[in-house]
């Protein structure tokens, strides 16, 4: 399963964004797809605060805006919105250590858990602070095609099928020459 962090969400969400059209594709592809995919709610909620931000954007996503486009998401049969399981706390304690998280990095922690509860194979983010878990493998779908984890043995095979996917479908993206 394929989880989205919230700056994909939030990119795939704001036309000023210069990521908007790769988010977007990415998004409108896990929504249309067959495929289970997954939101942490941490993110959901990260998502909600950010656009709605006057700070962050001149003209930030009014509430309800954003309630919407939360609600479109849901309403893909294929996604799957994670939450803490019985399991958390111990799954937290050991991501947290293992990434020596503190400070701002326990949130992103809380996300790398919730991710490794549920079984997440591939975490899409344009964030590197999340390489920093040894069992999350990332991939930012805005600049590259390669799968990034920080055990190089972990997940060989599923990084080869991933890279294999990709280049597949960037292959049948490509206009052919006439």
């Amino acid at each position: 399963m394929i989880a989205v962090d919230t700056n994909i969400l939030v990119y795939a969400h704001r036309e000023d964004s210069s990521f908007y059209r790769a988010a977007y594709g990415c998004m409108e592809a896990l929504c249309t797809g067959r495929e289970t995919w997954a939101i942490p709610w941490p993110c959901v909620h990260e998502f909600l605060a950010v656009v709605t931000n006057r700070n962050a954007f001149r003209s930030p996503t009014p509430l309800d805006g954003a309630l919407e486009q939360v609600e479109i998401w849901r309403a893909s049969p294929g996604l799957v919105l994670l939450e803490e399981t019985v399991e958390h706390w111990s799954v937290l304690r050991d991501t947290l250590r293992s990434a020596r998280a503190t400070g701002g990095l326990v949130h992103d922690a809380r996300i790398a858990a919730l991710c490794r509860e549920h079984g997440v194979r591939e975490f899409w983010t344009a964030d590197r602070d999340f390489s920093r878990f040894p069992h999350l493998v990332t991939f930012n779908p805005l600049i590259d095609d390669r799968v990034h984890e920080t055990a190089p043995a972990y997940g060989a095979t599923l990084r080869a099928r991933a890279a294999g996917r990709r280049l597949a479908a960037a292959r049948q993206l490509r206009p052919t020459a006439s």
